[in-house]
């Protein structure tokens, strides 16, 4: 086997003929920063945390003086509009900094962003405004001037988040931020190779230096009698050079040489990191949560807590009573055309199953000329026969699940979640589609997250359904009430602009 044993810049010595490493200075091209290094991660969350609180008393100041002006043509007392503004600013700017939402990472996931923003920002605005009734302070404010600065202030921070984002994925792809130099000692190979090295040094990591260690050689126990003078290098380089960080990129099961390298460069008073290896990282990426004195990786989240789910049980009640008022003269019209139009009960009930992958009976608008529940049941395709002249308008227009209320009303159902399959389905699909049956870990719901992305109707293909599954997990693991109202308002638009059920 031939050994790589080059130094760079430079020639090798012959010191290090025989030895199985690599030791390489200049940093690639992918690592190279396009952009002035100024800019460290720190300094960005700062600057973003500063943008939200110039937002916000902004938009503060700026509705009280339109409201005031438009109203009584005069400008208000805008030094306690100030004022008012610079505390929500405080408030909003801790709350978010509490739930690392100034962090690069969250920055650039720009849906948890704009939740985020939304839930935070209408959280301070109910707690002050409570305060402020409760201390006798709310007559210093306008009603009209408060009420336009939290929808103007919303508009505002949601197009900020946005364009903030943005602005951040594109600095990261361009390196803008790579200023913290490190050093770098790795099994040989895993540099070129390492997702975790490449996002390293998009997240403000130049490396300065690598020193790669053939596999073989950090499974023997010689290894510091062969590396050692060169880690000694590397330390001296460190002292030289104001190194700020050394990283070990490296299978976590060489303890040995892990060890090893730790101990000869315990003389330098800087960090020293282990990257996750390939094994690992795929963990990781889950959430970390305390077992006792132990932190674990949550691979798979429980259920909704209680409070999620008493709070999730509220507003399905309170939805599904008002939808039932509104919707009640459109039920009775309905159920009339149905009687006059075909023979048979106006409600068509079949078996799904629900949360815990517990047996209940849906129900719907009768549409079809059959009444399909048992171990063999057709899905209903484009142009089916079975269906009643009326059945094609209520399943277009999605009438035919407002029965489906009443499921909600017991407690068989949500008005969000994922839609509940056949029982004949639903056993056929836990056999065929990997994580199936985690979709039971909620109650199913009337709509739910793949319909709004287009998933709705007949699931024609294997495929279609794998992807129906996928959104509704990622529902699951992403669930808040305010998750839930975008979900019904986009399935009203969709209903109205897009119908795909037939």
């Amino acid at each position: 086997m031939t050994t790589v044993t080059s130094i760079r810049p430079g020639r090798p010595g012959p010191e290090d003929e025989g030895l199985d490493i690599d030791i390489s200075e200049a940093p690639t091209a992918k690592y190279t920063p396009s952009r002035p290094t100024w800019l460290r991660p720190a300094i960005a969350e700062r600057l973003l945390a500063l943008g939200d609180g110039l937002v916000i008393v902004t938009c503060g100041v700026a509705c009280e003086v339109t409201y005031h002006l438009s109203s009584w043509s005069a400008v208000g007392k805008v030094d306690v509009y100030a004022a008012a503004s610079i505390l929500v600013a405080i408030n909003f700017g801790l709350l978010v900094a509490v739930q690392h939402g100034y962090r690069l990472k969250s920055i650039t996931n720009l849906q948890r962003q704009l939740r985020l923003t939304a839930i935070t920002w209408t959280v301070v605005f109910a707690a002050l405004l409570a305060i402020a009734f409760t201390m006798k302070v709310s007559e210093e404010f306008s009603r009209g001037a408060i009420l336009s600065f939290y929808l103007v202030g919303l508009a505002a921070l949601l197009l900020w988040k946005a364009t903030a984002s943005r602005l951040t994925l594109r600095a990261l792809r361009e390196g803008a931020f790579a200023n913290s130099r490190i050093l770098l000692i790795a099994e040989m190979g895993l540099p070129a190779s390492s997702a975790a090295m490449m996002e390293l040094c998009q997240h403000g990591y130049r490396v300065m230096r690598t020193l790669e260690i053939r596999t073989s050689l950090l499974a023997s126990p010689l290894l510091m009698s062969r590396i050692g003078s060169r880690v000694e290098e590397l330390a001296t380089y460190a002292r030289q050079h104001q190194i700020e960080h050394v990283f070990l990129l490296m299978g976590w099961d060489r303890q040995h040489a892990i060890d090893s390298i730790l101990d000869t460069l315990k003389v330098l008073p800087i960090p020293i990191h282990l990257v996750p290896d390939a094994n690992v990282s795929r963990f990781l990426r889950y959430p970390l949560v305390n077992a006792g004195s132990t932190w674990t990786a949550e691979l798979r989240r429980a259920p909704l807590s209680w409070k999620e789910r008493l709070a999730k049980r509220a507003f399905d009640l309170v939805g599904a009573s008002f939808a039932l008022i509104v919707f009640a003269p459109v039920m009775v019209l309905t159920a009339l055309l149905i009687k006059a139009s075909s023979r048979g009960p106006v409600f068509f009930r079949q078996t799904r199953n629900g949360f815990n992958g517990g047996a209940f009976r849906i129900f719907k608008f009768r549409t079809m000329r059959v009444l399909e529940d048992g171990p063999t049941i057709v899905q209903a395709s484009k142009n089916d026969p079975r269906v009643t002249s009326i059945g094609k308008w209520l399943r277009k227009t999605s009438i035919d699940e407002l029965p489906q209320l009443f499921n909600v009303l017991v407690g068989e159902m949500s008005l969000v979640g994922p839609r509940p399959h056949a029982a004949a389905h639903n056993s056929e699909y836990e056999r065929i589609i990997g994580h199936y049956a985690f979709r039971h870990h909620v109650k199913p719901g009337i709509t739910g997250w793949a319909q709004v992305n287009g998933y709705r109707g007949e699931t024609r293909t294997l495929d279609l359904m794998e992807r129906r599954v996928e959104h509704d997990l990622w529902y699951i693991n992403n669930w808040s009430l305010l998750l839930d109202v975008s979900i019904l308002l986009r399935t009203i638009a969709a209903t109205v602009t897009k119908p795909s059920a037939y």
